[in-house]
């Protein structure tokens, strides 16, 4: 019995390390994407969105080692919950990465036309989100609920951030007529990063579930 549970644990440990491999490239191509704003880098853009598939396939094979573990160790109550979150999970950091994938491609349609304001907003909101990552992560593989309330209570800034961003990016428009294109690409990545929070905190929730087995809505 102790070496099935020891067994159990080492796939389990596994498990959380494809997880951890899978969220690093995420951040990376997160923070890829924003340098490739920043600096109007189409080339990096495109090396972010020709990477997506690296992710997909860490997903693929995490899901595939979940499912293995589920029929061959018979776990119990908590430790099944353990692997549905470890899948949950797994699944946020996937669309995180496709986030950083989408503004990679707002990257691309801007091309190199001058930037109609100084950028110092967005990546801060990046910087925003991208700490809530930080947050989320460290409260899944430490399985600590403060940590995950911690991640959620930042979600409402970043959101506060995003309506201000909208609203002056939108004021742009009748003034700035022909950036249309570039103001509408700016809201995107925006809407993207706040995107990325929501992962998050969609992260920090499964946290919660895995220590109480109860489902909360963080963000309200």
């Amino acid at each position: 019995m102790m070496n099935t549970r020891s067994n159990f644990d080492q796939n389990l440990n596994q498990l959380k390390k494809m997880q951890l491999e899978m969220a690093a490239k995420a951040e990376k191509r997160i923070k890829d994407a924003m340098l490739a704003l920043l600096n109007q880098d189409i080339d990096l853009a495109n090396r972010v969105i020709s990477g997506d598939n690296e992710i997909d396939e860490l997903e693929h094979e995490i899901h595939e080692k979940a499912l293995m573990l589920i029929a061959t160790e018979s776990p119990v109550a908590r430790d099944l919950r353990r692997i549905n979150v470890a899948l949950k999970v797994s699944s946020e950091v996937e669309r995180m990465g496709d986030m950083a994938v989408n503004i990679a491609k707002s990257v691309v349609q801007i091309g190199k036309d001058k930037h109609i304001k100084e950028l110092a907003d967005i990546p801060h909101m990046m910087e925003m989100a991208l700490e809530m990552v930080a947050d989320a992560l460290t409260a899944f593989y430490t399985e600590d609920i403060s940590i995950a309330r911690q991640c959620a209570e930042k979600d409402d800034a970043v959101d506060d951030m995003f309506g201000k961003l909208i609203h002056e990016l939108m004021g742009h428009i009748p003034k700035n007529p022909e950036s249309t294109n570039q103001i509408i690409q700016l809201s995107f990545v925006c809407r993207f990063i706040e995107r990325i929070a929501d992962h998050s905190t969609n992260i920090a929730e499964n946290v919660v579930f895995l220590e109480t087995g109860k489902r909360l809505n963080l963000n309200h």
